[in-house]
């Protein structure tokens, strides 16, 4: 009931003028999320669904064409927003794997004027741009104070990083951080860089918990990251000696929650990130200003309500 009324309110309010033009082409937005990954399949469910209420609603069809790097590559997910920005779509949806990697690709969408909305990242300073997605600081701060509970407010930590350059992941891991350091007999040990693998964060949480016998628990930055982790806790034989508190809600992620091998997981909610960027894309394709943030929330999921 919500959904639908926020969406007739975003009818009644499109320009006069916009929908007296409008001559019922298709309305095409090109969805690039940071890479191939279960996480940004959620995120184009929730497009899909924005753009056939869309459809349905308004008697135009609005299409999504969903292309995802193969890695967590800057230059690779450049060469296809420029690719895209070559087909003219009616608008680009993004997620940055580098702000400043990305800035002057996104340059070249405002010279062939072509509108951008950015989900679960920021854009660059400056760029009007709407961002949709959670408060990355808040979402990493409840799963560094659900471990710190956890784990009685003492012994050492450690953080999983995903893409260092990404905005979101970088934030989360400086509020993480920042929560820690307001406990003194907590102490964070280690890092590791994922770059969005579940394979890679496997790896480095178990070279880690090798490192740091005495590791009393993990958080992550990115959603592959905590479901690695849980393997490597689960293969390791440290179920329920070292603890986890996870990010989003991943099968997999659900399933290590369900076993007892994390705790709990702080969701992002991507379906709905999908969702509100394609309202968000659509009302600037029709010459809307947009908000500046549309904040989607976060899910803190656990056994008991998962």
């Amino acid at each position: 009931m919500k959904t639908a009324f926020l969406l007739a309110t975003a009818l009644a309010l499109a320009p006069m003028a916009t929908w007296a033009a409008d001559d019922h082409a298709p309305l095409r937005f090109v969805l690039i999320p940071k890479t191939v990954h279960p996480w940004f399949d959620k995120v184009n469910t929730g497009a899909q669904a924005a753009a056939d209420l869309l459809g349905k609603t308004t008697g135009r069809k609005v299409e999504i064409e969903y292309r995802a790097p193969e890695t967590a590559d800057v230059s690779s997910q450049n060469d296809i927003i420029e690719r895209a920005i070559a087909t003219h779509p009616d608008g680009l949806i993004l997620d940055l794997l580098d702000e400043k990697g990305n800035h002057a690709t996104m340059l070249e969408a405002v010279d062939e004027k072509v509108p951008m909305t950015v989900f679960d990242s920021l854009p660059p300073e400056g760029m009007d741009v709407t961002a949709v997605g959670a408060d990355f600081c808040e979402q990493g701060t409840i799963a560094a104070q659900r471990l710190a509970g956890l784990i009685g407010e003492k012994g050492e930590v450690a953080i999983m990083i995903g893409v260092p350059t990404a905005p979101n992941h970088a934030r989360r891991a400086e509020c993480e951080r920042a929560t820690f350091a307001k406990y003194p007999q907590i102490r964070v040990v280690a890092t590791g860089i994922d770059n969005d693998s579940i394979e890679t964060a496997q790896k480095q949480a178990s070279a880690i918990m090798q490192a740091h016998p005495d590791l009393a628990g993990w958080v992550a930055c990115d959603a592959a990251g905590p479901v690695g982790i849980g393997q490597a806790i689960r293969e390791s034989g440290r179920t329920g000696k070292v603890k986890e508190v996870g990010l989003d809600n991943l099968n997999d992620m659900i399933q290590l929650i369900r076993d007892g091998v994390a705790d709990s997981s702080a969701s992002s909610r991507p379906e709905m990130q999908g969702y509100w960027a394609v309202i968000a894309a659509w009302q600037r394709a029709l010459g809307q200003k947009t908000p500046k943030y549309i904040d989607t929330g976060i899910d803190v999921l656990t056994k008991k309500n998962i």
